[in-house]
């Protein structure tokens, strides 16, 4: 039942990127154009550092799918493409394996073809510190995935129904895992408040998740045999509204990561061009995830297919670093936004100075003495 479950899953969520609506939260975020602001592309670094991790790139392989021979095949594609172009992969949920052995080697092979790369296991909070242990081991894990996943379990037919246990489990596995934890929604978006609980317990990752990509809702409620959930569709906020909910208002250069109120952040969620990846990098992601999009490029053509689409992407994400003046992903924090339409609405209604980011640019740069 979980292998089919998870080949389900990968079928609705196809479904879904092939309809996905013409726009999304991230068509209201707009960066203002400054028409002498660019610089030498050649100048670019797309390096990013974060909570003790370091990438070559802002652009990373979001968890999506293993539990089954077909997802298997799906995963040995992904690594592959991680792996010729640089940037790290982060497995399915692996709750599976640990209760069906042989779908071990549908997550294992992540590693087998990406030995070098940057690989993150992934599991649910429902998870214990022996469970994580044992996933981390099994991929020699560089970090580790827990997803939050309580509107998915809610709508899915044998899905939980209890989340009461969820923090102390991830505070366990925070203080023993021994990699890094990257605490990720599944589509519905962490709040301030939440993220503030998350760094209590230890989290110093966090991926916002939002909606406006694949819904976990709409895909349970298609496996349901009344299709009675459908008014949960749509549920949660989407990535730009988490990443301005989380937003510190402090200058850059004042702040102490050691004593930061929140997690750092990482983002995914209806992401869908490398003008979206800018986008959200310009609202305090350090990294971006992408699902749909990669897994469509898989199911098209192949690894190559996503080999050639990642490559075309990272040359696109440096182009335009270029055109507004940032020779570093860090920089886009300076670039000047206007927030229209939901997101306005949003900024609005949760006390956000909108306006104020359409004058970023303007402020003066701040040393680490003057804060």
């Amino acid at each position: 039942m979980s292998s089919q479950r998870k080949d389900q899953h990968v079928d609705l969520a196809d479904a879904q990127q092939r309809d996905r609506p013409a726009r999304n939260d991230f068509d209201d975020v707009r960066l203002v154009h400054h028409a002498l602001a660019g610089i030498d592309r050649d100048r670019v670094r797309l390096d990013t550092s974060f909570a003790g991790v370091s990438w070559p790139a802002p652009l990373y392989v979001n968890g999506m799918t293993g539990g089954s021979a077909r997802t298997g095949e799906i995963n040995r594609s992904l690594a592959v493409a991680a792996r010729e172009t640089g940037i790290p992969i982060a497995t399915g949920s692996m709750s599976v394996a640990l209760r069906d052995p042989e779908m071990i080697g549908t997550f294992q092979v992540m590693r087998d073809e990406n030995p070098e790369g940057f690989v993150m296991a992934n599991l649910s909070a429902d998870a214990t510190v022996d469970d994580a242990a044992r996933v981390v081991d099994l991929l020699r894990a560089d970090a580790l995935q827990i997803h939050l996943n309580s509107v998915q379990e809610t709508v899915m037919p044998e899905g939980s129904r209890d989340f009461s246990a969820w923090p102390g489990n991830i505070a366990a596995i925070v203080e023993r895992a021994g990699v890094p934890v990257i605490v990720k929604e599944v589509g519905f978006g962490l709040s301030r408040p939440t993220l503030e609980r998350l760094a209590g317990l230890g989290v110093r990752i966090a991926d916002v998740s939002g909606s406006g990509g694949t819904d976990f809702a709409r895909i349970e409620n298609s496996r349901r045999a009344e299709s009675d959930y459908a008014f949960m569709a749509g549920w949660g906020q989407s990535a730009v509204c988490c990443l301005l909910d989380a937003a510190d208002t402090s200058p850059p250069a004042c702040r102490d990561d050691a004593l930061a109120a929140i997690p750092a952040l990482v983002a995914s969620g209806g992401v869908r061009t490398p003008l979206d990846v800018v986008r959200a990098l310009a609202l305090g992601a350090h990294a971006v995830g992408v699902s749909g999009v990669f897994l469509h490029a898989v199911l098209r053509g192949g690894a190559e297919a996503l080999i050639a689409q990642i490559r075309a992407w990272l040359e696109q994400i440096a182009q335009l670093h270029a055109l507004v003046g940032a020779s570093d992903p860090a920089q886009l924090a300076r670039t000047d936004l206007l927030l229209r339409g939901d997101v306005r609405e949003f900024c609005e209604l949760r006390g956000i100075d909108a306006a104020a980011y359409s004058r970023r640019s303007e402020r003066p740069t701040r040393s680490a003495d003057e804060g």
